[in-house]
């Protein structure tokens, strides 16, 4: 399944190859053909990425401050907001343990990494986890799973229009609502997302959260609402927008499968993802577009992942999937052609609203 451009008009080519009782590789072989360094943190190099997102944040501040134009703004929220995710992938690394190996270090990096762009870390951290331990799952998935025929079908048109055309602005509302028929905060201990003994854990980065919150409120009323837009809120939606982009297109394609019941299996799940090509950005956002294998080994780190991808892509072959085609392309034609999956069956694939239209 990998391609320069991924095909829509006949998503399911592949699918009496992917319907065998099992799949021509277990996690093991994939395990044994990444060299062992892949998988061991260099806590150095960890933190030369974090400093380096801090620096240039900070440069683009001062620059930002300086030339004080209405001509640099917009070109400082986009650049800004690419580097706050950029930042938050450094956080993304730290909420799997994948920044070193010493879990205070991890929580501690996660944390200022986090905080700042007003992401729970903690919370958000537990809940991605329960993602990456059921991705695919149309039973138990976190984020981003598909809606059913009949629950597309069923929605009013405020939700119709946040799911469907507004979704890349859902990351906030996520944050506090969960995702839809799931729902539950990432700020309160008792919500369904959490352990019991998580409890601590989730007040720690709810509160440094509302620290944040306060800190901004204090500083808009220091130097006004115009200082809160030109400073953060420009660059806070580039994030956030980047965050949705990607995170959608990482599980949305028409020929990636979702499991029910006992059809699904982790490594499945796992696979049911696809790497995208984002240029020149790929580095600036420390290779998040290299996703397939992540999927499989959290424990990696970003800056060994292209390593790791080229070992499993033979082992994989037509199992693995990737684009090349714009990034552009793809969501104009994902967000077009995905918007749910058929109400029964142990292994089904997106559709979209049109088929309704033809059926009606």
């Amino acid at each position: 399944m990998q391609s320069n451009t991924i095909k829509s008009n006949n998503p399911h080519g592949f699918e009496s190859f992917e319907d065998k009782t099992k799949l021509p590789f277990t996690l093991q072989d994939l395990k044994a053909a990444i060299p062992p360094e892949c998988f061991q943190p260099k806590v150095g190099k960890s933190l030369f990425y974090f400093f380096r997102d801090i620096l240039i944040i900070a440069l683009l501040y001062a620059v930002a401050h300086y030339l004080d134009s209405w001509f640099f703004w917009p070109i400082f929220w986009v650049t800004q907001g690419t580097m706050f995710w950029a930042l938050f992938v450094v956080g993304h690394d730290c909420g799997h343990q994948s920044f070193s190996k010493k879990k205070w270090l991890n929580d501690l990096i996660g944390h200022l990494s986090h905080t700042p762009i007003l992401v729970p870390y903690h919370g958000w951290r537990i809940s991605h986890r329960t993602h990456h331990k059921n991705t695919g799952s149309l039973d138990n998935d976190e984020s981003w799973y598909p809606a059913t025929e009949s629950e597309y079908k069923g929605v009013n048109w405020v939700h119709n229009i946040g799911r469907n055309y507004l979704f890349l602005l859902a990351y906030p509302v996520y944050l506090f609502t969960g995702s839809p028929n799931k729902r539950g905060s990432h700020f309160l201990p008792s919500s369904r997302l959490f352990k019991p003994s998580e409890k601590w854990d989730v007040i720690t980065s709810t509160t440094l959260w509302t620290l944040m919150v306060a800190f901004l409120g204090f500083l808009t009323y220091q130097w006004g609402w115009m200082w809160l837009l030109k400073y953060y809120v420009g660059p806070y939606l580039v994030f956030v927008i980047w965050l949705d982009l990607v995170t959608f297109l990482h599980h949305t394609e028409a020929d990636i499968p979702w499991y029910r019941g006992e059809d699904w299996t982790f490594l499945k799940g796992a696979i049911s993802s696809i790497d995208r090509d984002y240029g020149f950005i790929n580095h600036i956002h420390h290779d998040i577009g290299t996703h397939v294998a992540h999927h499989i080994f959290l424990n990696i780190p970003h800056y060994n992942l292209k390593k790791a991808t080229e070992a499993i892509k033979p082992i994989m072959g037509e199992y693995f999937r990737k684009s090349d085609e714009p990034i552009l392309t793809s969501l104009w034609r994902s967000s077009n052609n995905c918007h749910f999956v058929p109400d029964t069956g142990g292994k089904v694939y997106y559709t979209s609203h049109k088929k309704l239209a033809k059926d009606e």
